[in-house]
């Protein structure tokens, strides 16, 4: 797994563009839908006069559904054509986003948001087994770092437009938004997508329920399992209260919000297919150690800081969003190397359910740290910082290993 030389970087076809710019639109969609109740937990909470632990229950309850939904679909991921596995679980996630948009109290808001993650779990699962289908290794540091993308475009087009939405139509306007972009990328998969079915002539295991055990009693698999669990954590732990620390603790207004993902977003657009190439050209395990150093440096900042200017709230979020945007591209395509062809789309689903529920337990026990005062101010972040911060150091220690597993598997083959 050595770094690639650069006259060697490999160029895309065509099609290659077209699959990596439409699971790109579609990511986008999806990363909008849960990205989209971060900012609105400012504006949700009081709306629906529910608290801290409660808004993380709508948070975590997307998250254990996905989980869930993955969990049962693995044994039989590897077992369809992935372009018909990828619509059904998409047309599904735009429903329950359609019901997220039409709730009209709190219940029926967690019980849209739990649809919505049954489906939405496996859209990812599915597109970066395509991914991984379509793409070879030296490559995926590019792909990853277009398709992770999508968390900047939504912050720079989705969620500015949805808090603008918010404050003038009211909470259920960005989902409604959402269902009406997903259905343009839903029209262009079902249109230009070509079949993805040479993984079916690899299947041996009759039985989907043999294939999935087979699959998470892997020893290497296992390994990878584990290193999943805490690298969504830091995420599922702050995203969900930021807006609300950043109002509340910090001195931002509510129509100062969409500045700060703006300017975020723009500069993670910008930094996005950068970090991919570098991953791909200096090695995807040395960027990951950087961009984990530096979103623990800036966690560290940013979790202590009480009433600051906005340019100062905008500054450390930039920085601290590069650190974790280099962890997620480079740790895609990292883990994408250690499943096998015909096991991918099962390794896949199962790696997203437990990034999923390890997601939402985080979630649960970030909203039983963080105390919401009456006047609205968050106590206790600081702490909250002190566990992403751990999990993170933990999760380098992991990922060092895989990336030691992966030399010992790349040297046993070319033996």
């Amino acid at each position: 797994m050595s770094s690639i030389p650069k006259d060697a970087i490999k160029k895309f076809s065509p099609y290659q563009k077209f699959v990596v710019a439409v699971l790109a639109f579609l990511q986008f969609t999806v990363v909008l839908d849960f990205m989209i109740l971060s900012p609105l937990g400012a504006i949700l909470m009081p709306t629906l006069n529910i608290t801290t632990s409660q808004f993380g229950l709508v948070v975590s309850g997307y998250a254990f559904s996905a989980g869930a939904s993955g969990l049962l679909a693995a044994g039989f991921a590897d077992r369809f054509d992935r372009k018909k596995l990828l619509m059904f679980f998409y047309i599904g996630f735009i429903l329950g986003t359609l019901f997220c948009g039409l709730a009209p109290s709190y219940e029926f808001l967690l019980a849209a948001r739990i649809v919505t993650g049954l489906f939405g779990g496996v859209v990812g699962s599915v597109s970066f087994a395509i991914i991984t289908d379509l793409f070879p290794y030296d490559m995926r540091g590019r792909v990853m770092g277009i398709i992770q993308t999508s968390f900047a475009a939504s912050q720079v087009m989705g969620l500015p437009f949805g808090l603008y939405l918010s404050n003038h139509w009211g909470w259920h306007a960005p989902f409604i938004l959402i269902v009406i972009i997903g259905i343009m990328a839903g029209v262009m998969i079902g249109l230009r997508l070509q079949p993805i079915r040479d993984h079916l002539k690899m299947q041996h295991d009759n039985n989907p329920f043999v294939h999935l055990f087979k699959t998470v009693s892997q020893r290497n698999y296992l390994q990878g399992f584990a290193t999943t669990a805490l690298l969504s954590t830091g995420g599922f732990m702050l995203m969900p209260f930021a807006s609300a620390f950043n109002v509340n603790n910090l001195g931002v207004r509510l129509d100062q919000l969409p500045l700060i993902y703006m300017v975020t977003g723009v500069i993670s657009i910008i930094t996005g297919p950068l970090v991919g190439r570098l991953s791909d050209r200096i090695g995807k395990m040395l960027i990951f150690m950087m961009g984990s150093t530096l979103a623990i440096i800036t966690i560290a900042v940013y979790t202590r800081l009480s009433m600051v200017s906005i340019w100062t709230v905008i500054a450390v979020n930039t920085v601290m969003w590069i650190g974790v945007s280099a962890r997620m591209i480079s740790s895609s395509a990292l883990m994408s190397a250690l499943p096998k062809p015909q096991d991918r789309g099962a390794y896949m689903s199962v790696s997203s359910s437990i990034q999923q529920i390890s997601g939402g337990l985080a979630a649960i026990l970030a909203g039983l740290i963080v105390v919401a005062e009456p006047s609205g101010r968050l106590d206790h972040f600081d702490s909250l910082g002190n566990v992403i911060i751990a999990s993170t150091m933990i999760t380098m220690f992991l990922m060092f290993m895989i990336g030691k597993l992966l030399k010992r598997i790349t040297h046993q083959q070319q033996v």
